[in-house]
């Protein structure tokens, strides 16, 4: 990110209250198409420790940013409320217009912040810090923190992946995890979102994922060998004990759900502790299970916030923001 934008960033979080971890994730960070950066919304998620008086004291900094309805109804609680119980705990202002450009900007209580990151409890948040965002600031250690989000997605893309792929596609299979089951791909997003992310951000995808390439690499789970083309093709072990080692590097809450449909067994582990193991009869059925359940909690997020999201940005910015995600769907599809 060039240092006029991330100043630029820095003095907008400067006419709000203090926050204890913001990013800017999105096109708008690093878009596609150059030409079109000035007329992309700036998207930025900002984790605070008490959402209802961090609300309460931007509604007497900001009161626009709000639709005039939950303002007069119920102010901060009623934000809260909003996010808390019918959302995924994250409230969004839209169409926020500050010095030529136009931001939008979630904010979540920093516990459920974690939470999602580590246990993909509602795998929303986490799953778009899986694509790259830059940091504006960082009182959480975010990158210790997401390591073990981007771990789990590696294992989940490659549960899916066949035996050989490319470096894109293992970023696109990655990127692809936040969409399936999410109900607004049917009507209100570019059908070719993901390829778009991925060609776009291709540069900004391999810093973060080399690591995990190169661990996994370590222990003989990836090979990578090179070829005519400028990406190396990458072959995995599809075998019984690779599928286990996969699973074992999903979040806790989703290898849970796992061993409820699969069933667990006691395993003596080499430090003479004894653990539950989910039974896997194969890397197939492996990724089928996992992708039955991060289906359904895409589902599920993606429909609660979409009712949130209409309920807090009121009813003329809801269908502006709706009219604009169609408009591009509708493009992709002719």
């Amino acid at each position: 990110m060039e240092n006029r934008n991330k100043a630029q960033l820095q003095s907008f979080l400067k006419t709000l209250p203090p926050v204890e971890f913001s990013c800017v994730y999105g096109s708008s960070l690093h878009p596609n198409n150059p030409g079109s950066a000035k007329s992309t919304m700036v998207d930025c998620i900002l984790g605070v420790s008490n959402p209802r008086q961090w609300h309460s004291e931007n509604l007497t900094l900001n009161n626009d940013h709000y639709s005039s309805w939950m303002v007069l109804l119920g102010g901060a609680r009623l934000i809260t409320d909003v996010a808390d119980e019918i959302g995924v705990g994250v409230h969004f202002n839209p169409f926020v217009s500050w010095n030529d450009k136009m931001f939008k900007y979630g904010v979540v209580r920093m516990h459920d912040l974690v939470e999602d990151i580590l246990n993909w409890e509602k795998f929303y948040l986490s799953s778009r810090l899986q694509k790259p965002v830059h940091v504006l600031l960082d009182n959480l250690d975010f990158a210790n923190v997401n390591s073990v989000n981007l771990r789990g997605a590696m294992s989940a893309a490659l549960l899916l992946l066949p035996s050989k792929f490319t470096e894109e596609e293992l970023y696109a299979k990655i990127c692809s995890l936040s969409y399936m089951g999410d109900l607004r791909m049917l009507f209100a997003e570019d059908r070719n979102k993901v390829k778009k992310i991925v060609q776009g951000q291709f540069e900004l995808f391999r810093p973060m994922y080399k690591p995990f390439i190169e661990e996994y690499e370590t222990k003989e789970l990836l090979r990578c060998s090179l070829s005519g083309n400028t990406q190396p093709i990458i072959s995995q072990d599809g075998g019984l004990l690779a599928a286990r080692s996969l699973v074992s590097s999903l979040p806790p809450m989703v290898r849970s759900q796992m061993g409820m449909k699969l069933g667990e067994k006691k395993v003596l582990c080499d430090s003479g502790r004894v653990i539950q193991e989910i039974v896997i009869g194969s890397k197939d059925e492996a990724a089928k299970c996992m992708q039955t359940i991060l289906r359904r909690k895409v589902m599920v997020s993606s429909a609660r916030q979409a009712m949130s999201g209409l309920l807090a940005a009121g009813g003329i910015n809801a269908t502006r923001y709706l009219g604009a995600k169609m408009s591009k769907a509708w493009k992709s599809w002719r």
